[in-house]
Parts: structure tokens; sequence; C-alpha cells
């Protein structure tokens, strides 16, 4: 082998080694989606981190003529161990595709073939009908050497064959995976009939390995997607379940003392009640985005009672006149709640929230305006982390944002950006 075939050779064993330890090390540490799903990427980095190891052990012993013996012996537990990959990939498409590996006639033909292999490779060490090295350890191909690439391939063939049949079942991201680990090997391996491409091979196990590895990877961002999904709406739902006792202690006697003394407003206050509470259980159990009319519809019926119990003390401007947008459920109503929590001072002068809605270039935008207490962004308090549950679940259901900004003239501005939907 020469020089510059035995650097690049170097730098692939060193690739795969590379890719098959940290596909172990996530594999083994990170959870997985399921049971199976963990044990067949401990098991398969496991097999590559073996089958890299020989490799290395192969690139050092390649120009030692008197380690013949042992090149024979890494070649059969190479051979061993790739094609066992191919049976373990095959099995993990079935597992994909929600399809019992055990019973599969696709599973049953590739194992076949594969037990075919296994008796062959334990027989090439004791005779030169498949392959042998020349003195100088010069691969050599012998007259049923043709049988060896053959099994490989039909094993290639079959699965990828699987692959296309069961491409509907198969997210886009699975679908490309198994793609690139059986196509370049059902190719290289037709050249491989004819000519020895032992290096392309090795590009192939590269290529294997780093697919595996994306792989794993990816389903470890879905799966924490998901959870930081979970995590958010438990917060709405402890929002919601941890309504402010007083809030409803005190708006129930607004509506005893009412029933006496203006029982039309008793009603009205009695409706916006209802419509607040239904709202709000409305949303602990919605988990998608809602429309944004709503939204408003809640707040509405929220700012409404809050208005009843302090009369003339709290005052509210409405200017929406876009609404055609969808935003994650408990937006705009814990917003204006933080408003009247945070801003009311029966000391100060009376307190006005605007909250307006507009469209540009950016998106939709909600602002909610209030010229109660100055915004101090130091402060942990409640209404903060009340702010800061709503960007969270904001930025992970649909790219919005959210900017907390002192109001000129004193007071607090709160401004949401929701991308269109459509972009």
């Amino acid at each position: 082998m020469s020089e510059l075939a035995s650097q690049i050779y170097f730098f692939l064993v060193g690739a795969a080694v590379m890719l098959a330890l940290l596909g172990l090390g996530a594999a083994v540490i990170m959870p997985a989606a399921d049971r199976w799903s963990k044990q067949f990427f401990i098991t398969f980095f496991g097999i590559l981190v073996i089958y890299t190891g020989f490799g290395v052990g192969e690139a050092f012993i390649m120009n030692r003529p008197d380690m013949r013996s042992a090149l024979l012996f890494i070649d059969f537990f190479e051979s061993l161990l790739s094609s066992f990959l191919l049976l373990l990939m095959t099995a993990f498409l079935l597992h994909c595709c929600g399809e019992k590996w055990q019973r599969s006639p696709l599973f049953g033909a590739v194992a076949a073939l594969w037990a075919i292999y296994i008796v062959i490779i334990s027989i090439t060490p004791f005779t030169t009908c498949f392959y042998s090295y020349t003195p100088e350890n010069e691969f050599y191909r012998g007259p049923f050497y043709f049988l060896l690439v053959l099994l490989i391939e039909a094993m290639n063939l079959l699965s990828l064959a699987g692959v296309f049949r069961r491409r509907s079942k198969l997210s886009l991201r699975y679908y490309c995976s198994f793609l690139i680990v059986f196509l370049p090997l059902t190719v290289i391996g037709f050249i491989h009939f004819f000519v020895s491409v032992f290096f392309f091979l090795a590009i192939c196990i590269v290529l294997f390995a780093l697919a595996m590895y994306v792989l794993i990877l990816s389903d470890q961002i879905d799966q924490t997607v998901r959870q930081q999904r979970e995590i958010a709406h438990q917060h709405a739902s402890i929002m919601v379940l941890q309504m402010r006792p007083h809030f409803i202690y005190n708006t129930m006697m607004s509506i005893y003392y009412l029933c006496k003394q203006d029982a039309d407003l008793a009603q009205r206050v009695t409706l916006d009640f209802t419509t607040y509470l239904r709202k709000n259980f409305t949303a602990l159990a919605s988990e998608e985005l809602i429309p944004f009319s709503d939204e408003l519809e809640h707040t509405r019926a929220y700012l409404a009672v809050e208005q009843a119990q302090f009369e003339d003390s709290l005052f509210v401007d409405y200017d929406t006149p876009h609404t055609d947008f969808r935003v994650p459920p408990l937006t705009l109503q814990p917003i204006a709640e933080n408003a009247v929590k945070h801003g009311m001072d029966p000391d100060s002068e009376p307190l006005h929230i605007l909250i307006r809605t507009k469209h540009s270039a950016s998106g939709s935008e909600i602002i909610v305006e209030n010229n109660g207490a100055d915004f101090e962004p130091a402060d942990d308090s409640e209404p903060h982390i009340a702010l800061k549950n709503i960007q969270q679940r904001l930025a992970m259901m649909c790219r919005g944002e959210l900017a907390v900004t002192p109001r000129e003239g004193g007071g607090t501005v709160v401004r949401v950006t929701i991308p269109d939907q459509r972009s």
C-alpha cells in the first residue's frame, strides 16, 4: 500500500472510530424515545467501536508481512461484524415502521443470507478459494470471491428495497438516514464485483456511522423539544390552577353585593366571570396555537371583572384592528393580569391599560401598555416569572418573542411579536 493510500486509510479509520465512540457515548448517556431504540443504538455503536478497532489494527499491520495470519484473523472479524451491522439495520428499519422483525419475511431473507455468509467466511482462513494475501500482504481475489460480494450485495439490495417500499411509514429524516446507509453500500458493492474498492467501502462505513450518529442526536433534540413543550404546558396548567384565590373570592363577593345594588351589572359581571373561567379551563386543555380573537375574548372577560371591582381605578382601552393570527393559549390574558397586579396602586392615579395589535414586517404584534409602577428588569418577583413563562412558550410554540420596556412617562410596555405562520 502506498504512503498516500495509507494516510487516507488512517484518516478514514480514525473518523469512523471517533464517530463510533461519540455514538456509543450518546447512546449510553442520553435517554432514547423507547427502550428498544436505546438498546439498538448501544449495540450498534458498541459493535462499530469493536469493528473500527480491528480496522486500526489492520492499518498498523498492513505493511508487516510477518503478521499475515493476524491479518486473516482481523479480516474474519471485520467481515463478521460489518455484516451483522447490516442485519441490525434491517431489524431497526422494521422497528421504525412498526413491524415485528421476528415475523418479517424481509428480516428472514436477510438473516438467511447472513447465515450463509458467516459459514463461508468461517472457512476463508483455511482456503485460498475466496481470497488470500501475497507474501507482501497484497490482497488477492480467489475464484469464488464473488460469492462473498454477492451475499452482501443481496443483503443490501433487499434492505434498500425494504426502505423504498416502506417510505410512507418513515419520517423524512429516517428515510434519508436509511438511504445514506444502504444506497452507497449497494453501489460500491456492485463496483466491488469487478475491482477492489476498499477505500470507498471505508468511506461508506464512515457515512454509515455518521448517519446513525446524526439520527440519535436529532432524536434527542426532538425529545428535548417535546419535554420543553410539556414543561411549558405544565407551567400554563399551574398558572390556571393557581388562579388567585382572593381574585375569585372578591369577584364572588362583588357579585353578591351587586345583586342588590345593581342587578344588571351583577349579571354582566357573572357572565364575564363565567367566560373568564371557561377560557381558563379551555386553555388548560389546549396544546396548540389558538386564534387571537379567543385570547382577546378571554382578556376582555378578565379585565371586565377587574373593572367591576375597582370601578373608577381601572380603565382599559382596546385598539385591535388586526386579529387574524394565532397565539399560544394564555398569552395576552396573563400579561393583562400582570399589568393589573403589578400596576395597581390605591395611592396613585387610576391605572390605564391600552391593548393594541398591528401587523408589521416582522409579523403580528400585540402591545400592552400601562401607566403603573415602573418596570424593574432585575426583579424576580411573581409577575416577572409569569412573563418569562410566556416568553418560553412563545419561543417554543411559534418562534414568537416577548420584550418588556419602560413606558415613556412611567409604566411598562409589553410587546409580543408573532412571526407570520405562512413564513
